[in-house]
């Protein structure tokens, strides 16, 4: 009876000798986690998020490269020993992490934001191409019945404001920044001629009114003796047209006052600026007895100063035929040139000083002679010229 209580009592003893390390251990966290053992299969992964594009169809596709597996996938972690107890102190808490399973982790294959979108018509693999509409286009379509655009005009603000008061618009724009209507009176030369035997004067005059692409010209000139009678007159009315900024096409008539008889001519001619400054004029002349004349003329400014001017002037006549009746002959008929220096007192008047030349030829030199008149000479000039 003695034997047994004293295995009782070393079997007592033994049991509080083993519960006494666990009383003095800190509490494990994962206590009562459940532990895998070593070689048993990984615990299923989490079921992930709904994909918002499950379903879609997706074409075959390569294959992608297989993502890299998590090192620690599959591995069971073995049960850890129970730490030596040291007595009376408590060990080191355990690896919070021990004897947890890490499952074998498989990425998804990564996706462009429309991955699972069935491509149709797109080869496989060919994400990057397009599907063809099949509907028609170009010659196919049916023919309109949308109204035609409207006609083009020369300016684009009718089809805007209308034809009429862009017209009224122009009008006035024209009128008051470039188109006006203007006129000028020129007496170019009005002169006294101082010669041997018999002195005499000449003017030649002209005026126009109009703007910068139309007018309407008056030219007169002609010439007299001194206390005598005029023995040459002229005056001529024109139509000019602009045909560039420096050249003008003029036609119209002309009526010879003097001499006896007088001729009636229908007129073409040109005047203009031609290059260097030089003041061209030509014209030619169909008289009412079907004689054809022609004349040309140019004159030159060369500015001594603001106001000294000197200028160089010639004339030529021309005729296709003999006219006794008025003392012409054909070919060159007569010619003159003269040097005339003015000053401008004001721009609208100039006094003027110079010589002249004159000469008939052919058979006008002849008539002339045959009625006891000079055929040429020199002449001494003074006189004005003005404008307004």
């Amino acid at each position: 009876m003695k034997r047994r209580k004293l295995v009782l009592a070393g079997a007592a003893w033994l049991a509080i000798a083993a519960g006494a390390p666990a009383i003095a251990q800190e509490a494990d966290p994962h206590a009562g986690h459940a532990t895998a053992p070593a070689g048993s299969d990984p615990a299923p992964p989490p079921t992930p998020a709904a994909d918002p594009h499950a379903g879609h169809a997706m074409p075959a596709q390569p294959d992608a490269a297989e993502p890299t597996a998590d090192p620690h996938a599959g591995h069971a972690m073995p049960e850890a020993p129970a730490p030596e107890p040291a007595s009376g102190v408590a060990e080191a808490a355990a690896d919070p992490h021990a004897g947890h399973v890490e499952p074998s982790a498989s990425a998804p294959p990564e996706t462009g934001p429309h991955g699972g979108h069935a491509m149709s018509g797109a080869p496989a693999g060919d994400v990057g191409a397009m599907p063809v509409a099949d509907a028609p286009a170009g010659t196919d379509l049916p023919a309109g019945d949308a109204p035609p655009p409207p006609v083009p005009t020369a300016s684009a603000a009718d089809a805007v404001y209308g034809a009429e008061a862009m017209h009224m618009g122009r009008h006035h724009l024209a009128e008051f920044h470039g188109g006006q209507k203007l006129y000028r009176v020129m007496l170019d030369t009005a002169e006294a001629q101082l010669r041997e035997g018999r002195d005499g004067f000449a003017w030649d005059a002209e005026a126009w009114y109009g703007g910068d692409l139309d007018r309407l010209w008056l030219k007169s000139d002609g010439e007299g003796a001194i206390g005598g009678s005029i023995e040459k007159a002229e005056v001529q009315a024109l139509y000019s047209r602009a045909l560039d900024p420096y050249f003008n096409l003029q036609g119209g008539v002309r009526y010879d006052v003097r001499p006896d008889p007088s001729r009636a001519y229908a007129v073409i001619g040109i005047e203009g600026l031609a290059p260097g400054f030089f003041e061209v004029e030509g014209a030619l002349f169909l008289s009412n007895e079907g004689e054809v004349m022609a004349r040309i003329e140019g004159s030159y400014d060369q500015r001594i100063t603001q106001r000294l001017i000197l200028q160089p002037q010639a004339e030529l006549n021309f005729a296709a035929q003999d006219s006794p009746e008025i003392g012409v002959g054909s070919g060159l008929s007569d010619a003159e040139i003269g040097l005339r220096l003015r000053y401008d007192v004001r721009r609208e008047f100039a006094p003027y000083v110079g010589v002249q030349y004159r000469r008939a030829f052919g058979e006008t030199r002849r008539m002339l002679q045959s009625q006891g008149e000079d055929a040429g000479g020199w002449s001494f000039l003074t006189g004005i010229r003005a404008w307004f």
